[in-house]
């Protein structure tokens, strides 16, 4: 059996790209990383939290995959903001300037385990205050890392990428699938 340790509804879409049948079980932990962890490594170790999380409690040949998101610029970890305001403050910081997305990725199957980043540049077009505020009158913004979508109006905001698009919407297919044959 496929398991997704995530309940976002924007990675169980992508993950059907792969498989047609998987089941959904979020995993519920603390996510608080150990200070030793390099910041852009924050996804990578949370993704594997949530698939060890989750793999611990299924049968060892269910193949279980995590995954984090995170947005990253000037050594800051954007995750998803709390409020309006933190979405205006975080917009206005991506405004004109190029930021990583990384994606983390662990996979379990049969007491193994492999796990990976997967990062994409994203550069946005200056952005105006009206713009901004147009932005989150939409209510996009709120539950996303880095307080943008790419797959739906957000996309208005950026220039170009730099990579996967699929890693910006938080889950690396391609790469993902490369990966699954090393276990399937």
């Amino acid at each position: 059996m496929i398991i997704l340790a995530s309940a976002s509804p924007r990675r169980q879409e992508l993950l059907k790209l792969i498989f047609d049948d998987f089941t959904v079980e979020p995993a519920d932990i603390d996510e608080t990383v150990r200070k030793t962890i390099e910041l852009e490594q924050y996804p990578e170790y949370l993704a594997l939290k949530k698939s060890r999380h989750v793999a611990e409690k299924r049968p060892v040949d269910d193949v279980v995959i995590g995954c984090d998101t995170g947005v990253f610029i000037d050594d800051i970890m954007l995750g998803k903001p709390s409020d309006k305001q933190q979405a205006k403050e975080m917009l206005r910081l991506l405004s004109g300037k190029t930021h990583k997305v990384i994606t983390g990725c662990s996979i379990f199957y049969k007491g193994q385990n492999i796990s990976f980043s997967e990062v994409t540049e994203v550069e946005f077009y200056h952005l105006t205050d009206r713009e901004i505020d147009e932005y989150i009158a939409t209510g996009e913004p709120m539950d996303k890392a880095g307080a943008y979508g790419i797959q739906g109006k957000g996309a208005l905001l950026v220039k170009k990428i730099n990579g996967d698009y699929y890693n910006v919407v938080g889950l690396p297919v391609g790469t993902l699938k490369q990966k699954l044959k090393m276990f399937i």
